[in-house]
Formats: structure tokens, C-alpha cells, sequence
């Protein structure tokens, strides 16, 4: 049973969150605080595995205690949220403080049935992490070289997808802060709700030497630039000749997700075959898995995270064991993964 502390000051969505989550026969909320100072003597009384978080309160902002908590209590936290502008990029704050997932707050965008379905598998996956006191900041990715820049010039026509979920932020800006600004054109899956996922974007393009903008409908994949799929829309690659663009749908969710992971990486397997290269990350469950095994199949490199490295070993897990993935390794190599695999090619095809 997963043991669940509600924090937020609004006693509607307490209401809303506590009866909701009651229905999971896995999950048990255990309490709930109005704000950080009772959040502090109930995680010491209740012992709960998993926090809910709202980052808006009175007395103490939930990022200030969230700061504090992941410093001297490591503790799987989930941050939930307004898809306001101002919310989302609190978010992205939270989730760079070490918050492991994050979901919107029940409003008109969702319904409190898609929030609590949401919510109830963001528990299970925080469940399964593994957050670590913050007593430092992580250690910055390693910065592209000129050469870096030179191994991947001959690879302009190639495409590189990514997929992650739980913990995927961390990993998906770590990747692109060490790619170098010329990269091939990227395609990437974060599972995260709409609007997250501009303010994700926007983080993205201020730290990474790539240009990077939230996927809009036919946007071309171009190097030097990286897409990233909009939240509650599936993202797919299509080709025109010798170009390719993007296509934002709707869709069912597929593996409870949308956008998912299997949608784009079957994709640029028919589309891109061989032209392309895959790396799945850190998440809970399967998706992408079946997606990479199509993009190996089609003559594409995989590389999977590998467990020490993964806040959730589980989406790569499953590539692994179907074979997907020709490669697995920490997350601190595959930019360098990357890049060698590039410039072999590139020399290769010259």
C-alpha cells in the first residue's frame, strides 16, 4: 500500500484529491496539511511514501519547502499545479528542485477523472524512484566541444528521438546541454500536461546550445533545433522527399499517455529508418519500448538508460529486455554516446 500526504491549502481539493485517490486499492492517503508547517509534523508522524504538493500556499511557498525537504528528508514529491503561465513555470522550478513528476490542478482543461488517472500512476511511479538529498547541486553536463561540433557535421540528415517520463526533465536537459549546437534535428516525448511542456520548452532553450521551442503542427526538423511534443497531443514525424516535419494530433492515449512515447518513435521508424537514432529514458512502465524496437528493426542506433542512472528504471527496463535497445548506459554517457555514434557514421558516409 502506498502511503499518501495531501499538501495544499485549498480544503476543495483536498476534498477532491483525498476521495479520488481513496478509490485506488493500492494507494492510501494517510493525512492532509493546509501548508508546510503541518505538512512538516505529518511526514515525521505518518511516514507517508509519497507527497502531493501544491506550490501556492500561505506561511511557506511550496517551493521553499520543497528546497528544505529535499535537503534534509528526501522524500518522492509530486508537484500539483496550475496550467496558469505562472504555474507551469513554478513547476518547472519544482522539478528541478527534485520534485519527480508533476500534474495539473482539476479545472477546466481536465476533468477530476483525467487528473485522477494522471495522478494515481504519477503516485505509482513516485513510488518506485529514487530521490536523493539535495546537500549540492548536481554537476553541471559537460559542455559540447568544437570537436563535439565537427563529429556531427556530416549527420545533418539524421533525426534523434528521445522518450522519457518520471525524472525525464533532469535527464532530457542534461542530454541536450552537452549536445552541441549544430546536432541533428531532435524529436523528443516527455510525458507532461499541456502547457508544462511550453514552460519545459522555454527552460530547455535558455540552458541548451540547441534551439528549443515547443512542437507546433508542421514544424520542420532541422539541426540545430529540438521539438519538443506539446502536452496532450501525440507528436509524429513525416517525411517530404529529402525533409521532414513534424504532425501534432489527437489521439487515444496509448499506454495511458498522450503524447506517447510508441506514437513518435513508430513513426521514425517508417519514416527515418537507418537515418535515425533513439535514446529512451527514465520512466515507469512500457512506453516506447515496442516503438524502439521498431526504430532497431528499421536500421536505426537505440540507446537505453541504464538502471543506477534512472529515476524510475522502467521504460528503459522493458526496451532492454525485448532487445530494443543496442546499447545501455548512464545517463552522464549518452550525450557522448551520441555523438560518437554520429560521427562514426558521419565518416562513414563521407
Amino acid at each position: 500500500m502506498i502511503k499518501v500526504l495531501i499538501v495544499d491549502d485549498s480544503a476543495v481539493v483536498r476534498q477532491v484529491l483525498s476521495n479520488e485517490l481513496s478509490k485506488a486499492k493500492d494507494i492510501e492517503v494517510v493525512g492532509t496539511a493546509v501548508d508546510p508547517y503541518v505538512a512538516r509534523d505529518k511526514i515525521v508522524q505518518l511516514a507517508p511514501d509519497v507527497i502531493t504538493l501544491d506550490v501556492e500556499m500561505p506561511r511557506m511557498d511550496g517551493l521553499t519547502f520543497l528546497g528544505k525537504l529535499m535537503k534534509y528528508y528526501p522524500i518522492p514529491v509530486i508537484v500539483v499545479s496550475s496550467l496558469t503561465p505562472e504555474g507551469s513555470d513554478a513547476a518547472m522550478r519544482a522539478l528541478e528542485l527534485g520534485a519527480v513528476e508533476v500534474v495539473s490542478k482539476p479545472g477546466s482543461a481536465y476533468s477530476v477523472a483525467e487528473i485522477s488517472r494522471m495522478l494515481v500512476d504519477k503516485i505509482r511511479a513516485a513510488a518506485m524512484s529514487r530521490p536523493a538529498a539535495r546537500k549540492e547541486a548536481p554537476a553541471p553536463p559537460t559542455a559540447p566541444t568544437e570537436r563535439d561540433a565537427k563529429a556531427v557535421l556530416r549527420t545533418t540528415h539524421k533525426v534523434l528521438a528521445i522518450g522519457a517520463s518520471t525524472g525525464g526533465t533532469d535527464a532530457i536537459s542534461r542530454v541536450l546541454m552537452s549536445m552541441p549546437a549544430n546536432s541533428p534535428g531532435a524529436v523528443i516525448v516527455q510525458h507532461m500536461p499541456e502547457n508544462f511542456t511550453a514552460s519545459f520548452a522555454r527552460r530547455l532553450n535558455e540552458m541548451c546550445p540547441m534551439t528549443v521551442h515547443e512542437a507546433k503542427d508542421n514544424d520542420m526538423v532541422v539541426p540545430g533545433l529540438a521539438l519538443i511534443a506539446p502536452g496532450n497531443y501525440h507528436m509524429v514525424l513525416r517525411r517530404s522527399g529529402a525533409k521532414y516535419f513534424v504532425q501534432i494530433k489527437d489521439g487515444p492515449p496509448v499506454h495511458h499517455q498522450r503524447p506517447a512515447v510508441d506514437v513518435l518513435f513508430h513513426s521514425v521508424a517508417r519514416e527515418a529508418g537507418p537515418n535515425a537514432l533513439g535514446v529512451i529514458m527514465t520512466g515507469m512502465g512500457a512506453d516506447g519500448a515496442r516503438g524502439l524496437l521498431a526504430m532497431r528493426e528499421a536500421g536505426a542506433y537505440t540507446i537505453a538508460q541504464d538502471e543506477a542512472s534512472s529515476v524510475v528504471y522502467g521504460m528503459p527496463r522493458e526496451a532492454a529486455n525485448m532487445g530494443a535497445a543496442m546499447e545501455i548506459s548512464a545517463l552522464d554517457q549518452i550525450p557522448r554516446r551520441i555523438i560518437d555514434v554520429l560521427a562514426a557514421e558521419g565518416q562513414s558516409a563521407a
